[in-house]
C-alpha cells in the first residue's frame, strides 16, 4: 500500500477540502418567448411558460 513520505499540514489538508464548498452562480437562459432571464428546464418566473406550454398563470 502507499504510504505518505511525509505528514500533510493542517492547512493543506484544509484547503484541499475547502474547494468543493465553493458557491457558483446558478446557470441562466432566456426564456424564448418573452425574453426574461429564467433557470433552464423551469418554468419562467415572467410569462409562466415551460417550452411550448402554458402552465401558470402570472399576475
Amino acid at each position: 500500500m502507499a504510504v505518505p513520505k511525509k505528514k500533510m499540514s493542517k492547512m493543506k489538508t484544509r484547503s484541499r477540502r475547502a474547494s468543493a464548498w465553493q458557491l457558483k452562480a446558478p446557470a441562466r437562459s432566456v426564456c424564448p418567448r418573452c425574453s426574461a432571464a429564467k433557470i433552464p428546464h423551469t418554468v419562467c418566473p415572467s410569462c409562466g411558460w415551460y417550452r411550448d406550454r402554458h402552465v401558470i398563470d402570472v399576475d
